[in-house]
């Protein structure tokens, strides 16, 4: 693209110098947003291709979105894609390991200096729903189960990072003071379940991330059955 833009500026004749094809890259736009990201550090490059990935597959699906898209989504070409991931579903599956790995090391970093159970958990849980409903496009990806998209296969390959951020909660949930019958796995099954589920019907605006996290980890901490009994009065006539 450098070569394009070198050629329009040294030759009389301006963009009349340009054959049919590189009239067209210039035509969309390709110029302006390609030549960038030429430039950009090679990691850089691949964060953009990333999040990129990440929007298109949580927007449109795995099957509704192609590398031309992505490719098209960050300014680049095809080839260029293909030189960091060698296929769609390798793409696909480092969207998803980048974001398990990445809020992995935020929990561990925000519970590093607490010593409270129920505190240590409850701060993961924020950090947990706040990647997938408000952070980056790689982050909010990260609480779709692979199942429910249909992609056995991808799953079947992603389970061994899932499995190491779902140990982390493991973790902390064997470390809670909770009743001697309480099923620790299905309490780390039934909140992450719920934590992931907001990716779907969170609204901005209505309650903060951190609230939602809090507000489940107490219904779950206190229940919700109410104490205070009143007395039912017949509606019928007498």
């Amino acid at each position: 693209m450098k070569r394009l833009r070198a050629l329009v500026r040294s030759s009389p004749k301006g963009v009349e110098s340009l054959d049919q094809r590189q009239r067209a890259l210039l035509a969309r736009g390709a110029l302006s947003e390609d030549e960038p990201e030429e430039d950009a550090p090679p990691r850089d490059r691949k964060t953009r291709i990333l999040d990129a990935a990440a929007e298109l597959f949580f927007d449109l699906g795995y099957d509704g979105t192609s590398i031309r898209d992505i490719a098209g989504k960050v300014g680049l070409l095809p080839g260029s894609v293909y030189h960091y991931f060698p296929s769609k579903e390798e793409l696909y599956l480092a969207v998803h390991r980048t974001g398990i790995t990445r809020v992995e090391a935020r929990i561990k970093a925000a519970i590093a200096d607490l010593d409270d159970p129920w505190e240590r958990l409850r701060v993961a849980c924020e950090v947990h729903v706040a990647g997938i409903v408000e952070g980056s496009p790689v982050d909010r990806i990260t609480g779709r189960n692979l199942a429910l998209v249909g992609k056995h296969n991808l799953l079947k390959r992603i389970t061994p990072f899932r499995k190491t951020y779902e140990n982390l909660f493991r973790e902390l949930i064997e470390d809670l003071p909770v009743a001697p019958d309480t099923d620790r796995s299905l309490l780390r099954l039934f909140l992450l379940g719920g934590m992931n589920w907001a990716c779907l019907w969170y609204r901005r605006g209505i309650r903060s991330p951190e609230e939602i996290a809090d507000i489940m980890l107490d219904m779950v901490r206190q229940g919700v059955q109410s104490t205070h009994h009143p007395t039912q009065t017949g509606t019928g006539d007498a």
